[in-house]
């Protein structure tokens, strides 16, 4: 992410007071705009407000601890800038969809804010080109405006289990294109022919075979698995797209990923053709 220095200055006088109130014409001054300026700027680099992205930095932490600890929920709550349980798990609700509860019992991977720094290093990916036969795959329609979202809700509801009745499956992740409404919807399931237990509120989903370039997502941890799994789509829709030798046909891609391998990496399929 490339943004202005004084952004930066900013960010890190956050995180340095970040159980401290924040006062906007305070951010304002220390990085020398206006408040006006100050708000429209921060907001253009982050999509959020400064005070949505001190919510998200302290949700963050939070999560950290409530994984990596046995401390009551309560009490990590009130440390991390929270006043009640209530506050804190109605904040974290809003946030990821679960309950701080059940991600302690699932401990799925977040879509966490860290602490925010520009990106450095160069990134790129080369995908295999491989062709596909059609398959079939039982699925959930995705009730969320992001898909980390509804995969929390996926994970900790265990619906990858209910739909095979109990044993670990390869989870996909589909983003097929609405011709009539003209948008993406997304579906989250298993193959089909593995789909041997309860199937209710489920629906089949045919895809089409072909070829396809396969991405890998670089290796990560629990917690910056789905940060990098956005970082790869990034790459995918703004640079590999427009510079490969292929036409992307966009009308259904999809990503896979084994929740218990704990490998935090997963495979993005996107269906081309030869330009």
């Amino acid at each position: 992410m490339k943004y202005e220095e004084s952004l930066q200055i900013v960010l890190d006088y956050i995180e340095e007071n970040l159980y401290e109130d924040m006062d906007l014409n305070r951010l304002a001054s220390v990085a020398g705009y206006s408040k006006y300026h100050f708000l429209r700027v921060f907001k253009e680099a982050f999509h959020m407000t400064p005070s949505e992205y001190v919510r998200r930095r302290r949700i963050t932490e939070s999560a950290c601890d409530i994984a990596d600890t046995e401390e009551p929920i309560s009490q990590i709550g009130y440390r991390h800038g929270f006043n009640s349980k209530e506050n804190f798990t109605r904040a974290f609700k809003l946030e990821h969809r679960i309950l701080p509860s059940d991600y302690r019992l699932v401990d799925n991977s977040l879509k966490l804010l860290h602490r925010n720094k520009a990106e450095s290093g160069v990134f790129v990916l080369v995908p295999r080109i491989i062709e596909l036969k059609p398959f079939c795959a039982m699925v959930y329609k995705c009730d969320e405006e992001e898909p980390a979202k509804f995969w929390n809700k996926y994970n900790c509801g265990g619906l990858s289990g209910k739909l095979s009745g109990g044993d670990a499956q390869l989870d996909y992740g589909f983003s097929v294109w609405n011709y009539e409404k003209n948008k993406l919807d997304y579906y989250i399931g298993i193959l089909s022919r593995y789909a041997r237990g309860d199937i209710s509120g489920a629906m089949e989903l045919n895809v089409e075979g072909g070829l396809y370039a396969v991405f890998d997502t670089p290796k990560a941890n629990k917690y910056t698995f789905v940060n990098t799994i956005h970082r790869t789509w990034n790459y995918i829709n703004r640079e590999w797209s427009s510079q490969s030798e292929f036409v992307r046909l966009g009308d259904c891609d999809f990503e896979t990923y084994r929740e218990n391998s704990r490998e935090f990496s997963e495979q993005i399929y996107i269906h081309i053709k030869w330009k």
